[in-house]
């Protein structure tokens, strides 16, 4: 039995009738609450400061800041009783415990700084944890060595490069720490160019995205060389991928190209007033792959960016956000033509969408069967609140003010005459 526990375990049955156990638990004791009011202090200073820029920077700290204090000063102790021949067998059981507890509280802060909350997010935490506490009651029953040993003795040879169940295992942990570690930094990078003011938003999108693009790919060449991957023994999955590109996944490509030329070429940013074929809206959105316009009726189409390269984009914010709106009205003959024109002109100068400059005009367009055709013409810079609002506060005003001003608005009349011819009567 003794042969299969682990030493740490047997060493510290083996002290426990000695008084030395004693003092290694108070010295442990010490240093936990130490390392709790260490804690206490550091969170209650980081709630003082900016929560929003503390929550990705240093205000995560203070979420682990227990158990890496608690480490520290567990390794310190063991230093110190090593050296006074003590003993340390209760403080080589303690080091793993924390080790374990600091790795999975650094593993569920970062999961929570990359990915947003919800049922997934807690689904992976407790997974993570329970996976570290797995390997971690592996190794005090001293089994860790032998599965180890087992995981790599199952492998293959690809090339000259021989690939073991455990060199992917080692890969896949080592490729999502440095994911995860992209990802992050990713994030941090994004939220501090979205920040600058000074810098056109296009360009900070840009670089927020090809920038967490290069850092995923660094983390993944960095990763699988760490753990003894050649990576030209991934030449043929290169050549396979880039023949899945080519053919299936060629749509794919050229949105993730045309979202770059998009945002490098600069044809459109976010807060336009767009229109991409029978869509149109307020662009609120640019990722790398798609553009969302959101309607004036709430609804937000998801518009691939190879559609908005290949298609007419009518940009009404793209030189100059003013555009014009021309109002039709109708009035009779027997109505006042230049009082009528001055109402309307002073109706539209009323309004507080309507621009000053360009002034307002109001032509005569035609003398039709029923009236006189007028257009009153307008300009506005904010398309994006919709022109059927502006043109219903004008009509209402244009009812109200004709109304007390004697102008009617004809509807279509016909005037019908009915000519009768009587036969001749007999003579």
């Amino acid at each position: 039995m003794t042969d299969v526990i682990n030493p740490l375990l047997f060493a510290l049955w083996h002290d426990l009738n000695d008084v030395r156990v004693l003092w290694q638990a108070g010295a442990i004791g010490a240093c936990l609450l130490f390392a709790l009011w260490l804690s206490f202090v550091v969170r209650r200073k980081l709630r003082r400061g900016d929560s929003k820029r503390h929550e990705i920077g240093l205000g995560g700290v203070g979420r682990f800041v227990f158990s890496l204090s608690a480490l520290v000063l567990v390794l310190t102790g063991r230093w110190v009783f090593a050296h006074l021949h003590h003993g340390v067998s209760l403080f080589n059981v303690a080091v793993p415990l924390l080790t374990a507890m600091a790795v999975i509280c650094f593993a569920i802060y970062m999961l929570r700084l990359v990915f947003a909350p919800g049922r997934l997010l807690a689904t992976f935490e407790r997974t993570l944890a329970w996976i570290i506490w797995l390997c971690f009651a592996l190794h005090v029953l001293g089994l860790s060595s032998d599965i180890l040993e087992f995981f790599d003795d199952l492998g293959f040879h690809l090339g000259h490069q021989r690939i073991s169940l455990l060199l992917i295992g080692q890969a896949v942990l080592w490729s999502v720490v440095a994911l995860l570690l992209a990802l992050w930094a990713g994030r941090l990078a994004e939220e501090r160019l979205m920040s600058a003011e000074g810098m056109d938003v296009t360009l900070r999108v840009m670089l927020a995205k090809l920038m967490r693009a290069v850092l995923v790919v660094l983390a993944v060449l960095i990763a699988l060389p760490a753990v003894g991957i050649d990576l030209t023994a991934l030449s043929v999955f290169g050549g396979a991928l880039g023949v899945g590109v080519g053919f299936g996944l060629q749509k794919i490509a050229s949105n993730y190209i045309s979202g770059f030329i998009i945002l490098l070429d600069r044809s459109v940013t976010i807060g336009d007033f767009i229109a991409i074929e029978h869509h149109a809206g307020i662009l609120s959105k640019m990722t790398a792959r798609y553009v969302v316009v959101r309607a004036l009726d709430g609804t937000e189409a998801i518009i691939p960016n190879e559609t908005v390269i290949t298609s007419t984009v009518i940009n009404h914010s793209y030189t100059d956000r003013r555009v014009s709106m021309a109002v039709p009205v109708r009035i009779s003959y027997a109505s006042d033509l230049d009082c009528a024109m001055r109402l309307m002109l002073e109706i539209a100068r009323r309004q507080s969408r309507v621009l000053a400059e360009p002034p307002a005009a109001v032509l005569i367009k035609a003398f039709s069967d029923n009236g006189i055709d007028l257009e009153l013409g307008v300009w506005m810079e904010d398309p994006e609140r919709g022109k059927a609002n502006l043109r219903s506060d004008i009509y209402h005003d244009i009812w109200r003010e004709f109304r007390a001003n004697g102008i009617d608005i004809p509807y279509p009349q016909r005037e019908v005459r009915l000519i009768g011819s009587g036969a001749p009567g007999p003579a």
